[in-house]
């Protein structure tokens, strides 16, 4: 048994040097297309100044869920402001955002699949239970030896972690149209095209807008944890603080991580519930 283990690690580790030896060309193209999309948002995030930025997500609070909640994040984008973290609030949103972009851009056409397809479905939920069982870390180890340090690596590493649920959800929602309905389609010549976007896409619209919630909540813990790897953000100035003992920085980085992480998940939350 201890022969195999050792023969197996071999097997990762020389693959490993193999890919970083004869593709590496392909891994840094993957990284400048990776931290031009994570320095674009970030760009876009930053032009505004932050009281701007705090009476934007204020205004879209209040459209969402009513005054009170508008003026509380507000209010809360101006205390990590005070604090000192806006820069680094920011560079998380951004990490967070090019994530989920990529995230969601793969999982939702994968779980409509898996939605229709029965046996891809079957296929998938192992990948999805092992990618969900191992500690988040873990990726991080591959894509550093790959990518090396950097916005790249974190957003590989999250973009694997938030995948799963989107997915689940996704294909939940198409598998749970009601069978009366579909009938109903078929018996006035409707078209799969037609079927799929009038009836099916419309019953799972609630699941897939939950699955987004999920993601957008697995990116940010994965995030906070690659900020171990030089991802820049909250994630690192909170693993800064813990090197130095700095507990107030530490403080202070998780209380901004905390206001990024209610404000998109009630508003994820309402945008579900409207649709």
């Amino acid at each position: 048994m201890e022969s195999f283990v050792t023969t197996f690690d071999t097997v990762v580790d020389e693959a490993l040097f193999w890919l970083s030896d004869h593709a590496a060309f392909i891994f840094d193209g993957i990284r400048v297309i990776l931290e031009g999309l994570y320095d674009g948002i970030l760009w876009l995030l930053m032009l505004p100044p932050f009281w701007a930025m705090a009476i934007i997500a204020g205004l879209i609070g209040w459209r969402a869920l009513g005054l009170g909640f508008g003026i509380g994040g507000a209010v809360a984008l101006v205390a990590c402001a005070a604090m000192g973290l806006w820069p680094e609030t920011m560079q998380t949103l951004a990490l967070v955002i090019a994530a989920s972009v990529i995230a969601l851009a793969i999982s939702l056409p994968l779980g409509v699949l898996a939605g229709l397809m029965p046996r891809l479905d079957r296929a998938l939920t192992p990948a999805l239970d092992l990618i969900q069982t191992l500690p988040p870390y873990i990726y991080l180890l591959p894509a550093i030896a790959l990518l090396g340090f950097g916005p790249a690596t974190a957003l590989v590493a999250t973009v694997i972690v938030a995948m799963p649920p989107a997915i689940r959800l996704t294909a939940l929602g198409i598998r749970q149209t009601p069978n009366e309905f579909l009938e109903l389609g078929q018996a006035v010549g409707a078209s799969r095209a037609q079927m799929f976007f009038k009836i099916r896409l419309p019953f799972a619209v609630p699941s897939i807008m939950a699955g987004i919630n999920q993601s957008l909540m697995m990116a940010f813990g994965m995030v906070v944890i690659a900020g171990i790897v030089g991802s820049g953000g909250l994630g690192e100035t909170i693993y800064g603080a813990i090197r130095t003992l700095d507990i107030a920085t530490s403080i202070n980085a998780s209380i901004a991580i905390v206001v990024l992480t209610m404000l998109l998940d009630r508003l994820t939350q309402a945008a579900a519930r409207k649709s």
